[in-house]
């Protein structure tokens, strides 16, 4: 059916071959509606098996090297990460479909512009629907995912609720043939699937990038009037908690089960983190050209309003014999060369890239609130007590 408001109604989250098969089994509604049943359906589905089949094979209590219920990792992926993973996307498709017409409120698609901003809209909405996209993701769940990632996990030498008799001579158990074939895929597709939509909001945004926009340099948002882009990021939180899960359970069973340290997992937190923030905000780098024509127009045009408004001023209340008959205090004229030095204070001081740092800085620490009690492995016993009685008292 034909989407009537092609710019209210995108979202690059919505639609695909997943989407539509949420929506034959009851477990999405045409905006995404119904995310409790979908995440308790797509969770329970990949990690109640697991539990069951554990508990035949006498793996799901204390008995194995790692036994299931204590395998922070899988209940993290599956009972936590994987929800959120479902959850941002009803969460991003609300803010994404109010934000978009503001390219038109703000007047930044200009009427020239906009047969462009639609060809682009067009050009995401063709790219989100392709069944060609999915496939190659769950191609690469099954080739990457299996193939390499969860040859590693096997070749662990410890025993295992997935894995009994060590690495030359291990025997997977049906638990584990059920995360290794269902799932830990599924887990990777709605990640992948993810990364393949952030590809799509990029090329979205490059194509837009590309028309004739209408930017204000002395725009209070210090953007340009592009700040609304930064904002939207916010909608991406569940996406980087979600992350923010995932290193934690990790890192958790490394401690527990591997003798490992939070500490030897530096590299691979910074990494995590770095690149989900670069996927988040990466993509509004395609406007730094736009950008810096806009602020190099702007210090022109106002820097030539701004020296004739101090001629001017400098003429009527400093000129040789200048005698005015007003008052200094409260004259209109003090008050507007202050509007004017701001005006010129906000271009100088615009952005070249749409991104609100402080932003980015708390969806970073949104990333790390999963990680925070990890910090206690690394405390003795005497500094735990201390930050204990320092809280209490």
């Amino acid at each position: 059916m034909e989407i009537m408001n092609p710019v209210a109604d995108f979202s690059v989250v919505l639609g695909g071959p997943l989407y539509r098969l949420f929506r034959r089994l009851g477990l999405s509604g045409e905006s995404l509606e119904r995310f409790k049943r979908r995440a308790a359906a797509v969770a329970l589905f990949a990690w109640l098996p697991l539990l069951v089949l554990a508990i035949i094979e006498g793996n799901a209590w204390p008995g194995a090297a790692q036994v299931f219920l204590l395998d922070v990792d899988v209940h993290a992926r599956l009972l936590v990460a994987l929800p959120l993973l479902l959850g941002a996307e009803l969460h991003v498709h609300g803010r994404m479909r109010s934000s978009m017409s503001q390219f038109i409120d703000r007047g930044i698609v200009t009427d020239a512009a906009r047969p462009q901003f639609e060809a682009a809209l067009g050009s995401a909405r063709r790219l989100r629907e392709s069944s060609l996209a999915e496939i190659l993701v769950l191609v690469l769940v099954y080739a990457v995912g299996i193939g390499v990632v969860w040859r590693q996990v096997v070749s662990l030498d410890v025993d295992t609720w997935y894995r009994t008799g060590g690495a030359d001579a291990s025997r997977i158990t049906l638990a584990g043939w059920w995360y290794a074939l269902v799932s830990l895929p599924i887990f990777q597709f709605i990640a992948y699937r993810w990364y393949v939509r952030l590809g799509m909001w990029a090329w979205f945004l490059w194509k837009v990038s590309r028309a004739d926009l209408s930017l204000v340099a002395a725009h209070p948002d210090r953007c340009g009037g592009l700040g609304f882009l930064s904002t939207l990021c916010y909608a991406f939180w569940p996406l980087l908690l979600a992350h923010g899960v995932l290193i934690s359970g990790v890192v958790w069973t490394g401690i527990l089960f591997d003798d490992r340290t939070l500490v030897q997992y530096s590299f691979e937190i910074v990494v995590m983190m770095t690149s989900i923030l670069l996927f988040i905000f990466g993509p509004l780098f395609v406007f730094v050209p736009a950008l810096v024509a806009a602020k190099r127009t702007g210090l022109k045009t106002y820097g030539l309003l701004a020296q004739r408004y101090v001629r001017e001023f400098d003429g009527k209340w400093l000129g040789t014999g200048a005698q005015p008959a007003d008052t200094l205090l409260g004259n209109p004229d003090i008050r507007s060369l202050a509007d004017m030095s701001h005006a010129y204070d906000v271009v100088s001081s615009m952005r070249l890239v749409p991104i609100n740092w402080r932003i980015a800085m708390q969806l970073a620490l949104v990333m790390l609130v999963p990680m925070a009690p990890l910090a206690l492995t690394i405390l003795t016993d005497v500094e735990l007590a201390s930050m204990l009685l320092g809280l209490l008292f």
